[in-house]
């Protein structure tokens, strides 16, 4: 009971200096319950959607796993209408409906503006069926009649301002289609962010579909008594096993949620990591802590140790202020992850993703895994700490200052901290010199780890070499107070080194990616001007192909040399080995010849063109032993079978179409069927001698009706991948944010204890002459070098990570080492700035210490 009370004492009589770890352990703790949270929100807002928008049993047309030929060609696989007619007579079906729909369409209002989602949400066009109806509520207006009406939902039709009677436009593959807005339909549960259209049943066959008395599928409802199961059989047995794909309900929701799940799952563990890069910061943040008041309260525990206190309880006493902590900090940090949660709701629905909060889930396992992971995490950090507590001797009450450092445990922490850095450096160097990507990731990964370790134990030893460094360019030349600074930030190196390492550890990240980011974009810059010979290129911004109207409006601009249509075809392919499996071959024009420079291992591509011909990658010829002169076995989309020679091996030392497949488009035509016949995933177009700038601007101008598609010329393909690229690193550095937020909190706490450790001197100082405004800057400047020893120690080892990277990128085709110095040095000068209002708080407070009590204090 003693022990609780001394703890509870000292834990109330630091309160403001524990609020600062507290946040610590309230960021890392909010954020891994807010991304739980926030997924188990979002499954939740899927299961209600799906098992209200899920028949009994659902029918649709069978397909291989994997196979997307029919979004390719952009014209769904289908039944025939006759098979609704058979299971409406079967025994047990209460009711069947054919359904139609399609998500290889595009929409557009008026404005020629597209009403689709910009979060990635899919598009779907389809009839307005009696299981719709199921799902939403006509809230406005009435169901398409006719082939002038059609239907959309009210989360779409709310953010572009649709309203009823306005002008909607239905691109698909088989034309363009015009109605009117008849009605406007809302969810009973959640609408995630779908856009959906809805036409009456003959207008979406054929506008979808290219025809009537087809569907993509059917619901069938189970009559009274009858189970999904046995449901499943009777339609099952009435239409052909085998025929056809039949699921339950439960079955099709989970078959759904599975899919949502690999989504989630990337998000989730994203995030987590992001979670767990700002614990380990915060763990930094709690060691230095309580070090700090350890040492501070070196007397007092003396004093503890001389009345009785035995080492255990003194230990014990530590441990409980962290438990304390841990328990506070949790606890503050499980409500911060639910606001956090809503936060992201609020993000994704901003980008077109509505996530509803009356579905937010908060199951029992999330709080307690916050707690649990707070509290051990601040308790194992506060170990060390506590254990010196418990090593101090009674004879410590008689002395004035904390504990000296111990002298043996300085030189094996010195000793482990070389023999780590040292082999994180070998692992580094190691990875840069590795010839598979497989044992070179593993390498880099024990580099990287082993470094970074290193760097935190050896730390403090790093601490008098670097800060002088930093003090002789940045300190100096202020003065008396900027070597009074210097000779605080070196007072204490464990200190300096802890605090400098929690900052050091975002900052290595930023650097890492900012170097592979870099490295990437000038990779695929040399690339596209080495290998590419296409003036222009026409690509979806939606993932659609490119559809018949859309290429033919291109084709038609004038100043054009050729346009080069490009087809992925999804077939079967089976190497001499008698290995099987599905690839997207590369149906191209032979103009592509011209459009993309690549070199052959062996053989020539220019024969891949010819009937009955391809090529193919070198390291899919290396893996089934194929060489120029075998023949594959290809099964195409619909059912086309037919043996290929290969007639060239192309090269792997480019990323651009990195181990395609080539054949010609029209040996692909002689085995697929028209319907089945893949679009164009993109189009490859040569200016005529002096006519680029006019076809430029043509060619805008011809796909301005379809602002799915984007016309590119070699600048703005360089832009738009260095945009895509910068748009994942801001997220990124938003998200390691997080970390840098905990690591200042670290520097402010540093600071605020420094403070109160020297008081007296601080008292001494003001009374033989120092003002309030040099105690002040004193205090800034050591903040300010704090921090650029943090930033040295993390941009030097983030350049290492990164350089290791790319040499080990470099087996992958990104070849080019690009260091963005204007980033590193950006960051760097940052780092200052982020010291300089770091110590803000601690600077004011010790400017308003009275100097006689500040003096008075033991």
């Amino acid at each position: 009971m003693t022990v609780w009370k001394t703890s509870l004492r000292n834990f109330f009589a630091h309160k403001g200096r524990m609020a600062l770890s507290a946040v610590a352990v309230l960021l890392s703790v909010g954020f891994v319950c807010g991304t739980l949270v926030f997924t188990d929100t979002m499954n939740t807002t899927f299961d209600k959607l799906f098992a209200s928008t899920t028949a009994d049993v659902t029918v649709t047309p069978k397909k291989e796993k994997g196979d997307r030929s029919a979004e390719n060609a952009g014209r769904p696989l289908t039944v025939p209408a006759a098979a609704v007619d058979t299971l409406k007579r079967t025994d047990g079906v209460k009711d069947a409906e054919g359904t139609v729909s399609s998500g290889s369409v595009t929409v557009v209002n008026g404005d020629n503006k597209n009403v689709g989602s910009e979060s990635g949400a899919p598009t779907f066009a389809g009839n307005w069926s009696s299981s719709d109806a199921r799902s939403l509520d006509i809230t406005s207006g009435h169901a398409p009649r006719g082939p002038t009406e059609v239907m959309v939902d009210a989360d779409t039709a709310d953010k572009h301002g649709l309203k009823l009677g306005d002008e909607l436009r239905t691109i698909a593959v088989t034309g363009d289609h015009t109605a009117r807005i008849s009605g406007i339909a809302t969810f009973r549960t959640t609408n995630p962010g779908a856009t959906l259209v809805f036409l009456d049943t003959a207008t979406a066959q054929r506008r979808l579909l290219g025809g009537t008395g087809r569907f993509t599928g059917i619901n069938v409802t189970a009559g009274d008594g009858l189970s999904e199961t046995r449901l499943k059989a009777a339609v099952s047995a009435a239409l052909g096993a085998g025929t056809y794909t039949y699921q339950t309900k439960t079955e099709e929701a989970a078959a759904n949620k599975s899919d949502l799940a690999s989504f989630l799952d990337v998000m989730k563990y994203a995030m987590l990591g992001f979670a767990g890069i700002a614990l380990l910061v915060g763990v930094f943040l709690i060691i230095n802590t309580f070090s700090m008041l350890v040492a501070q309260r070196t007397r007092e525990i003396g004093l503890m140790r001389a009345l009785g206190s035995s080492r255990r309880q003194v230990n014990r006493s530590v441990l409980l202020e962290a438990l304390l902590l841990g328990v506070v900090g949790s606890l503050l940090g499980v409500a911060a992850g639910v606001g956090l949660a809503v936060g992201l709701m609020k993000f994704m629905g901003a980008i077109g993703m509505r996530l509803a909060t009356t579905d937010l889930t908060f199951r029992w396992p999330t709080p307690v895994i916050g707690v649990v992971l707070g509290v051990v995490v601040t308790v194992v950090a506060a170990y060390l700490p506590a254990r010196r507590a418990g090593k101090v001797s009674p004879m410590a009450a008689l002395r004035e200052v904390g504990v000296p450092a111990d002298g043996k445990s300085g030189r094996v922490r010195t000793v482990l901290g070389a023999v780590l850095t040292l082999a994180g450096g070998a692992g580094l160097y190691a990875a840069a010199q590795a010839t598979k990507s497989g044992e070179g990731a593993l390498l880099l990964g024990v580099g990287v780890v082993c470094s970074l370790i290193g760097f935190v134990v050896i730390g403090p030893l790093l601490v008098g070499f670097l800060v002088k460094g930093l003090s002789a360019v940045v300190l100096r030349v202020f003065g008396p107070v900027g070597r009074m600074a210097e000779r605080n930030a070196l007072r204490n190196p464990r200190r300096t080194g802890a605090t400098g390492s929690a900052l050091m550890i975002g900052l290595a990240l930023v650097a890492c990616l900012s170097v592979g980011a870099s490295s990437m974009v000038a990779s695929a810059t040399d690339e596209l001007d080495r290998s590419v010979g296409a003036d222009f290129t026409v690509r979806s911004t939606n993932g659609q192909p490119v559809l018949p109207q859309a290429r033919e409006a291109v084709e038609k601009v004038a100043g054009l040399a050729h346009v080069t249509h490009y087809k992925g075809v999804d077939a079967r392919v089976t190497a001499p080995d008698g290995t099987s499996g599905r690839h997207v071959l590369s149906a191209t024009d032979p103009s592509y010849l011209r459009d993309l420079k690549r070199a052959t291992v062996s053989g020539e591509l220019a024969k891949a063109y010819e009937p009955g011909a391809m090529s193919v990658g070198e390291e899919y010829a290396k893996r089934h032993g194929v060489r120029v002169g075998d023949e594959l076995g290809v099964v195409f989309p619909g059912g086309g079978s037919v043996r290929l020679k290969v007639a060239a091996v192309t090269s792997d030392d480019v990323n651009v179409d990195r181990g395609a497949m080539y054949l010609s488009i029209a040996t692909a035509a002689r085995h697929i069927p028209a319907r089945s016949m893949p679009q164009d995933m993109m189009l490859f177009a040569k200016a005529a001698d002096g006519q680029a700038d006019a076809a430029y601007a043509a060619m805008k101008k011809a796909v301005e009706p379809y602002p799915q598609y984007k016309v590119l010329n070699s600048t703005d393909y360089k832009k738009d991948l260095k945009a895509q690229i910068d748009q994942l690193l801001n997220i990124v550095y938003g998200l390691l944010g997080l970390a840098i937020v905990v690591a200042v909190l670290g520097v402010v706490n540093t600071l605020a204890l420094s403070v109160v450790e020297r008081t007296r001197e601080i008292g001494l100082m003001r009374a033989i002459g120092l003002s309030r405004r040099q105690l002040r800057r004193m205090i800034r400047l050591e903040s300010v070098v704090i921090a650029l020893f943090g930033a040295v120690l993390g941009l030097g080892l983030g350049l290492a990570w990164g350089t290791a990277a790319q040499k080990l990128l470099a087996l992958e085709g990104i070849g080019i080492l690009e260091i963005p110095w204007n980033t590193i040095l950006a960051v760097f000068a940052a780092s200052a700035l982020v010291g300089l209002l770091a110590a803000l708080v601690p600077a004011f407070r010790a400017g308003r210490l009275n100097i006689l009590n500040a003096i008075a204090t033991d």
